[in-house]
């Protein structure tokens, strides 16, 4: 079983997180869901609801996969020091690391995307691109694979690099049955 960490800051885009989430919950034996902040507890998204985070940043546990969601919140934490650190750490333990829309920018300014291709959401790509260099960013592209590190466009794209994911490691059959 690996570990997926759904990584929570305020006012993140829930459907960011939930859609591809939806994806790896059909694989409950092969994957474990996890919330994970900077602290425990409720953390707002952006559209109202909040997420429990279950672990926080400091624990020291080791994730198999990030899942790093955008929305409004990557303006904020974009510049936290902890947070990036953390995020840059967990990447270099990961196997995979992901991003949805903004949350690609997150992962550029921890250096996670030097000298990578990376993609964000469409409507918010300028700003992600002049905030960041050493990127590749490809404008068009719905998701991009850059050797262990999955970034997509917005929040189908994140369903279907989701998809992607569990097809790299459960095989093509079990992404072909869980595809909505």
């Amino acid at each position: 079983m690996r570990t997926l960490a759904a990584v929570l800051f305020p006012d993140f885009e829930m459907l960011d997180l939930y859609g591809p989430l939806e994806m790896f919950s059909f694989f409950r034996d092969d994957f474990e869901i996890r919330t994970v902040a900077l602290e425990t507890g409720a953390v707002k998204a952006s559209g109202g609801p909040s997420t429990m985070a279950q672990d926080t940043m400091e624990d020291g546990r080791q994730y198999d996969i990030l899942l790093v969601p955008g929305g409004r919140g990557t303006r904020n934490v974009g510049g936290a020091t902890t947070f990036l650190s953390w995020l840059k750490s967990q990447s270099e333990g990961a196997e995979y690391t992901t991003s949805v829309c903004t949350g690609s920018l997150l992962l550029a300014k921890a250096g996670i995307l030097n000298g990578r291709r990376a993609t964000t959401n469409k409507l918010a790509f300028d700003w992600v691109a002049d905030q960041t260099s050493g990127v590749d960013w490809q404008r068009s592209a719905r998701w991009v694979r850059d050797g262990s590190v999955y970034t997509s466009s917005g929040v189908s794209a994140g369903m279907d690099m989701a998809l992607a994911v569990i097809e790299d490691w459960i095989g093509d059959k079990a992404a072909a049955e869980s595809a909505p």
